[in-house]
């Protein structure tokens, strides 16, 4: 089949006159041939030779286009998810089996290198976002994981079994997520997250450590706030917990690249923002170990792990991760509207109230979760 841009050379090239009248018409052909020739991988040039248009030639070059094509975009973002889940994977495991070696307590192994783990695949997305210039990506992935972690992974866990919270999760761990989630609206409203802003979200983060770790301390013994194993020893030698550790890392920045890299052309493609992309097919990606956890929680009726994990991924989201980033790399909030600001803020206030009625989250409480998202895709989503 013949490319649009030969044909009409070839038309050029029987349908020119000699006479100097039609000489614009030809320069006219010859650029809408040259224009169609971009558009379907090839480059048109004349070549000049006595002014005759039968020397018109057109030279196939291969497509460099940012743009990847539709299946390849998903392929990306599918391999990038899979390598984030196994990086963190190893990460956390070679990290906490080194640490249970050097003699840290499982409490602070726990509090730290677990709940660092579990938001590694955002930390690395985020963080690549923002070096490579689409910080709308690095900041949506953090409101939007925020967003769906709540409404959605808690809603399907309630839904499969109804939640019982612990109590020092209602007093401490969800008041400090609906401030961290203030916080952040605050610095979406002002427009940008700066590195002042990046370092203050750090001492935020040290804050609720220290506070963590000297109340778990203080906690009577054997109770559930102060009831944590070691972590497991991944090997005999610490050299292959290193090697995993170290292969971990590599495999988690090499999955965020992969991502990033097909949600914002996957974004090109279907002509929508980096940041709509951000807020839902990358804070879903980066969510899926947390979902996954808290699934398996529910169906073993282990409610307090799911939505301990999910609070603290929330909190560890914008104390770490966006004071880490905002730290290396200034964000820019210009593109994340108030809505998505709005909706991070009142599903962690609406958490609280529903958490306190029974100490549990009910079936038609999860319920509301899930809706409540359906009509935020809803609105977040362009139409047409």
């Amino acid at each position: 089949m013949k490319r649009p841009g030969a044909i009409l050379a070839v038309f050029f090239w029987k349908g020119a006159a000699i006479s100097k009248s039609r000489s614009i018409r030809r320069i006219e052909l010859c650029q809408i041939a040259g224009g169609c020739c971009k558009q379907f991988g090839c480059e048109g040039n004349l070549w000049k030779n006595s002014g005759r248009a039968s020397n018109l030639r057109f030279q196939t070059v291969p497509d460099v286009s940012n743009s990847l094509h539709g299946k390849y975009q998903i392929l990306l973002i599918i391999l990038g998810a899979i390598l984030l889940y196994f990086g963190a994977e190893g990460l956390v495991r070679g990290s906490a089996s080194l640490a249970t070696r050097l003699g840290v307590s499982p409490l602070i192994a726990g509090l730290t290198i677990v709940a660092f783990g579990t938001s590694a695949p955002e930390l690395s997305v985020s963080l690549s976002s923002a070096l490579e210039g689409h910080s709308d990506i690095a900041l949506g992935n953090v409101i939007g994981s925020n967003i769906f972690n709540i409404a959605v992974i808690l809603g399907i866990a309630a839904l499969i079994q109804p939640m019982k919270i612990h109590l020092a999760v209602i007093r401490r761990d969800i008041p400090v997520m609906i401030v961290a989630s203030a916080i952040a609206f605050a610095l979406i409203i002002s427009g940008s997250f700066s590195r002042m802003a990046g370092c203050g979200l750090l001492l935020g983060l040290g804050a609720y450590l220290y506070f963590t770790i000297r109340s778990a301390k203080s906690a009577p013994v054997g109770s559930e706030e102060n009831a944590m194993e070691a972590p497991p020893l991944l090997s005999s030698s610490w050299l292959i917990d290193t090697v995993v550790l170290l292969a971990g890392l590599g495999v988690l920045i090499l999955g965020s690249r992969l991502f990033v890299d097909g949600a914002t052309s996957f974004a090109k493609t279907m002509g929508v923002s980096d940041a709509v992309i951000g807020l839902t097919v990358v804070a879903v990606g980066t969510s899926l170990p947390e979902l996954a956890t808290s699934v398996v929680a529910a169906l073993r009726k282990q409610s307090d792990i799911a939505i301990g994990n999910v609070v603290g991924s929330n909190i560890f989201n914008v104390f770490c991760i966006l004071g880490v980033t905002a730290t290396v790399s200034p964000i820019n909030a210009s593109e994340i509207g108030l809505r998505d600001g709005v909706v991070m803020l009142l599903i962690a206030l609406i958490l609280l109230p529903f958490a306190m009625t029974g100490r549990r989250i009910s079936r038609s409480e999860g319920a509301v979760f899930l809706v409540i998202y359906a009509v935020y895709l809803v609105l977040l989503w362009p139409k047409g």
